[in-house]
């Protein structure tokens, strides 16, 4: 007599056996461009978590945060205890309606792009990660066509994450993996701020 739990673990060997056949097709590698967008929280915090998963494999990781400046956070003081595999540049001045001065902002989203360029190019950096680069692709500080292209000529075997919101079709076409975060709730409505540990 079949019972349940013999129907459970034929359907779950069946199972398997499809999964199976499905990675043992799926043998390529590349370097990866992966955006992360959407209004919810977690781009750059799922971005530093590939950064923390990147250094655990040995390799070696450039950051630039295009927006997130002038204050500390754990993530950045984290990675900067391993020099040797990680760079870290904050290079914004903080969100845009603080600076409130385009000339300022865009100066500052260029020499980021700078020293990005530097990281896309170098063969030895396995991931790149440009933290809110889509905040200042969004306002146009920088050209897309560019950016774009820069990251198309990079070497085979380097990762490149993006985040921030509202990301360019043009990026999301070009991109190998695109993550849209959805906000269901976030505290801040409920007047809680942003707490360390949580939110930087």
């Amino acid at each position: 007599m079949t019972t349940d739990v013999d129907r459970h673990a034929e359907k779950m060997k069946a199972r398997k056996a499809h999964q199976d056949k499905i990675v043992a097709e799926r043998q390529g590698e590349k370097g990866l461009l992966i955006v992360h967008t959407g209004k919810g929280k977690g781009k750059s915090t799922a971005a530093f978590g590939m950064a923390m998963r990147a250094i655990a494999h040995g390799m070696k990781v450039g950051v630039v945060q295009f927006i997130k400046g002038p204050w500390e956070s754990g993530e950045r003081d984290l990675l900067r205890k391993f020099p040797d595999q990680v760079e870290v540049h904050a290079m914004g001045e903080g969100f845009t309606w603080e600076t409130q001065d385009r000339e300022r902002d865009v100066r500052a989203a260029r020499e980021a792009w700078e020293m990005s360029k530097k990281f896309i190019a170098d063969p030895e950096v396995k991931l790149v990660v440009l933290d809110e680069l889509n905040i200042v692709l969004r306002y146009d500080y920088l050209d897309l066509a560019e950016v774009i292209e820069a990251i198309a000529a990079r070497p085979a075997g380097c990762h490149v994450v993006v985040t921030g919101r509202n990301a360019k079709d043009e990026l999301i076409e070009a991109a190998d993996l695109v993550t849209e975060m959805t906000q269901v709730k976030h505290p801040f409505r409920d007047g809680i701020k942003a707490q360390a540990g949580i939110e930087f």
